[in-house]
């Protein structure tokens, strides 16, 4: 499967960090749909932004909340 993961970090913005996934239009649409599946269901992320381009790359953002654990000590 082609993919590019826009590099491992994950911007963090407000309460939510940001990951962008391209997705290559030698990609059937159930391979990319099966490919997000799993990243919403092990990672926790979900789907904010989808850009279709000419010639058929894809480009999705995922977003998943910030959770932080106050210390008690």
């Amino acid at each position: 499967m082609n993919q590019t993961h826009h590099g491992p970090r994950a911007l963090a913005r407000g309460q939510y960090e940001y990951r962008t996934l391209t997705i290559a239009p030698s990609v059937s649409t159930s391979d990319a749909r099966r490919l997000l599946t799993d990243e919403a269901e092990y990672g926790r992320w979900e789907l904010a932004r989808t850009r279709i381009y000419v010639g058929g790359m894809r480009e999705v953002v995922l977003r998943r909340r910030v959770i932080r654990v106050l210390s008690t000590l």
